[in-house]
């Protein structure tokens, strides 16, 4: 697989007979990791949708206002563990805003099924989760941050420069995630 890095309809060709290989039946991992404003939710829904039974699972349902990033110990009970012991998972979808999850929208996600989880530090190695697929999408900083002021507002600029783009730099140096791929994808 390619780690300098090929545009995402390259790589979605060619992740095609590797994706064929992965569709047999069994719980199988996918993590697609990279800086915020990359592409990953697109990239996985268009991965996802050569999946037959796919399910995407986004890091940020697992946002939590009192923590510095997302709730990892809240993912692995109940996603990783429960697919993992070849049980159906269930988790609630939260929100960066909202601490309480009652009421919060149930999703579950049978056994047996691919499961393509993405969003930034998906492949954290503290996880310890045996990746069937790693995928890193990379842009430019200066792509990145016109996509953060379109997406989300000129408001939210300084969250972006002051603590989600070192957060995620740290992260990066930290675990060389890009490194680790088995695919880096440039959008």
């Amino acid at each position: 697989m390619s780690r300098s890095g090929i545009d995402a309809e390259a790589a979605l060709v060619r992740l095609r007979p590797r994706l064929r290989e992965l569709a047999d039946g069994r719980t199988r991992l996918i993590g697609i990791d990279g800086f915020g404003a990359t592409g990953k939710t697109t990239f996985a829904d268009r991965l996802a949708a050569q999946l037959p039974g796919a399910v995407v699972v986004h890091i940020d349902d697992f946002a939590h206002p009192d923590l510095p990033a997302w709730d990892r110990a809240r993912f692995l009970a109940e996603v990783i563990e429960p697919l993992r012991a070849g049980r159906t998972a269930r988790y609630r979808v939260g929100a960066w805003n909202v601490g309480d999850l009652t009421g919060a929208p149930l999703r579950t996600i049978p056994p047996g099924v691919p499961v393509v989880v993405e969003g930034v530090s998906s492949t954290d190695q503290r996880l310890g989760i045996d990746w069937d697929l790693r995928i890193w999408l990379d842009a430019d900083r200066e792509v990145r941050l016109a996509r953060a002021r379109e997406r989300d507002g000129e408001a939210m600029l300084d969250t972006w420069l002051e603590r989600w783009m070192p957060s995620e730099e740290a992260y990066a140096k930290a675990q060389r995630p890009r490194d680790r791929a088995d695919m880096v994808v440039r959008t």
